[in-house]
């Protein structure tokens, strides 16, 4: 007799997005008095009993507002995955491990080398702890290695998918084929503007790519790392992140200050929150040299 496979469980996910926070920096975007950082999501992808966490934010207080949030859902965690290597999105892991201590810490390989360079004492001194202090854990745990791309959910593939230089290099977006689900960490933004600071020409046209390659499997629901909290998940997010990134491109061919490319970013997208992302990207988008890889490239 054939045996008779019973289909995976039906999953289900829910987003957590925790507000800006004040940074302290003396880098202001011009007529701010305080910079803040942007909103972060956190995606909760559920079954009957179990429950995969993507993504967790970055002071102990966000952190536990968020396992406080995993906690309300009741189910049993049993994986957190970290898209990317930003501080941002995983130094909360030790709180909320607190919390579930039995779930895997878990991230490729690529993004493990970039949390370990954002978690080692130097950087962390001078970069995190700087911005936020007394405010993240003193213990950041680093992932282990995801062995091979695939977590299994009840019997559903949640998918690690490469994705290369974003608005960092190794990310990753966790791709959920039973719901077309992506979470794309972040390789997307809504209604947030981008961190362009750590790109180039040469790497935002592979952000460019790593875009084509979400819109490529075809999602119903595209969940940014950085998102305002009332904006749906639509892909369509896809399509803006990738024209921010042209029009970034295209106007810092023509422009010689940071404050004119920031004025016309604003112009473009005068509704985005966190300008001082954009004042960053500005002012870093400037010092690289013109035509700095080939036009048809």
């Amino acid at each position: 007799m054939a045996e008779v496979r019973t289909p995976p469980v039906q999953l289900k996910w829910d987003v957590f997005v925790t507000p800006g926070i004040p940074s302290i920096t003396a880098d202001l975007p011009p007529g701010a008095k305080q910079r803040l950082w942007s909103p972060m999501s956190s995606t909760l992808i559920s079954g009957k009993r179990d429950a995969v966490l993507v993504d967790a934010f970055i002071t102990v207080e966000q952190a536990s507002a968020l396992a406080d949030w995993v906690a309300a859902s009741g189910k049993n965690v049993t994986t957190i995955y970290a898209t990317h290597g930003h501080g941002d999105h995983f130094f909360g892991a030790s709180t909320v491990l607190e919390r579930f201590p039995r779930a895997r810490f878990v991230a490729t390989p690529d993004v493990v080398k970039v949390m370990s360079q954002q978690a080692s004492p130097q950087f962390l001194a001078s970069f995190w702890d700087a911005r936020f202090p007394g405010q993240i854990s003193g213990h950041p745990v680093i992932a282990e290695e995801l062995n091979g791309n695939v977590i299994d959910l009840e019997g559903n593939d949640l998918v690690a998918v490469p994705l290369g230089h974003t608005d960092i290099e190794n990310t990753t977006c966790l791709h959920v084929p039973s719901i077309g689900l992506v979470v794309a960490g972040d390789a997307a933004y809504n209604g947030v503007h981008l961190h362009l600071a750590e790109s180039n020409p040469h790497t935002r046209r592979e952000w460019i790519s790593a875009l084509d390659k979400i819109e490529a499997v075809n999602p119903s629901a595209v969940i940014a790392g950085h998102k305002r909290a009332e904006n749906d998940d639509s892909p369509r997010i896809i399509e803006e992140t990738r024209q921010s990134i042209r029009d970034f491109d295209r106007i810092a061919e023509t422009t010689t200050t940071a404050r004119e490319l920031f004025d016309k970013m604003l112009e473009i997208y005068p509704d985005r929150i966190n300008p001082g992302a954009l004042w960053s990207s500005a002012r870093d988008g400037v010092h690289f040299p013109r035509r700095a890889v080939h036009p048809n490239s």
